[in-house]
């Protein structure tokens, strides 16, 4: 019988019977692995041949976010840029095409505008909200379309199955980032995407104390992915992959409080006068809540307001002296957390409309009434400024 989503996550890539009834699997900390005979080396006929190509720590972190994610094949990464960088290269080389969001992540933009294009990477940056539409931008060079839904702080929706029927229409893969929804509360491959990116940072983990990324594919994508990791050198710290995996059998009860969290506080800002708008497609007033309702079983604490037009001294005293909000470059741990965020000059294919300044906020575990009082002070703060 197949286990229903959360036994998954608690038990997923366990196998206590083979670590003598240990219900964590052990860290193995190693580097070399040892043959019991010539024959063996040659056939490399056992599953572990070298550190950096696996461990039973290991194995049990990729086993389990595969069966979380529904693909075939998980490989680990130092970190969700590593996992966004080695995605792309496996599929492509000098004179292929990129079909790029333009709302991706924007150290991931940075790679593509860098790294790939100085190795003759054509990337063309489309509007998120294009769905279907996406066939007219499709090459016969095009050999990947990425996604990543909601859009990183701007939060559009993507229609992933319509992307992902262009894309293989035209002899592409789908790439998604699945960070925000995490595998709880979106499939990727039930929706017809051949690659699943994870910045494992954020939510999997769950406790801001590790720097990791995952890549899921599909059996024959996985291959593709495989070989590239491998020719990168690419591996992963085993007392970090134990924390992983201690952290994501909270997954369902933490990201459910996120969610609620994020959702209440999302509302609260929605009434508030200095707010023009709130992104965050769960919300029925959002233009991709149809979509988020369609294709997501969930959503998670981060999003974004957008202020009404205030000078930046308003801001900084709001932010500057929050209690339970703080000011850093990540989310999905524990804590609460708000960034002030500038799209201008940044998107290409779709400008960036927006009235005022953009705060992004991460919805932690603390108390709600705690949060609200926090920003309600923050707000005062800010208004004295106004005037």
């Amino acid at each position: 019988m197949k286990p229903k989503q959360d036994t998954l996550i608690v038990t997923a890539g366990r196998h206590p019977d083979v670590h003598f009834g240990v219900v964590n699997t052990p860290v193995y900390h190693a580097s070399t692995i040892l043959f019991p005979t010539v024959e063996a080396m040659k056939t490399r006929s056992q599953p572990y041949t070298y550190a950096r190509r696996g461990t039973p720590t290991l194995a049990a972190l990729e086993e389990a976010i595969a069966a979380l994610e529904g693909g075939a094949k998980t490989v680990l990464t130092p970190s969700g840029l590593a996992a966004v960088s080695t995605a792309l290269m496996a599929f492509l080389k000098a004179g292929d095409h990129l079909l790029m969001v333009d709302s991706v992540y924007g150290p991931s933009r940075h790679f593509c505008d860098t790294i790939l294009k100085r190795n003759g990477v054509e990337v063309e940056y489309y509007d998120p909200e294009i769905g279907s539409g996406i066939a007219r931008h499709m090459k016969p060079n095009t050999k990947v379309v990425y996604a990543e839904s909601p859009g990183s702080i701007s939060f559009e929706m993507q229609d992933i199955p319509a992307l992902a029927k262009a894309a293989h229409e035209g002899g592409a893969k789908l790439i998604i980032d699945n960070t925000w929804a995490s595998p709880l509360y979106f499939k990727p491959f039930e929706h017809g995407a051949d690659v699943s990116i994870q910045a494992v940072t954020k939510y999997l983990c769950g406790h801001s104390d590790v720097m990791m990324g995952a890549i899921t594919a599909t059996e024959e994508a996985g291959k593709t992915v495989l070989a590239t990791h491998g020719a990168l050198g690419m591996t992963v710290a085993p007392d970090d992959v134990y924390l992983v995996l201690r952290g994501m059998r909270t997954l369902s009860v933490r990201l459910e409080r996120h969610m609620k969290t994020g959702i209440a506080l999302a509302r609260w800002f929605a009434e508030r006068p200095e707010v023009a708008r709130v992104l965050h497609p769960a919300l029925p007033t959002d233009p991709g809540h149809e979509l988020w309702k369609r294709d997501f079983t969930g959503a998670s604490g981060l999003f974004s307001i957008v202020l009404k037009p205030c000078p930046d001294a308003a801001i900084a005293a709001m932010l500057d002296h929050l209690e339970y909000f703080g000011m850093g470059w990540s989310w999905g741990g524990y804590e609460s957390l708000i960034v002030p965020q500038d799209l201008h000059g940044i998107r290409t294919a779709t400008p960036a409309a927006l009235e005022g300044p953009i705060l992004r906020i991460h919805a932690g575990l603390e108390d709600l009434r705690d949060l609200i009082a926090d920003l309600e002070a923050g707000f005062a703060r800010f208004n004295a400024i106004i005037g």
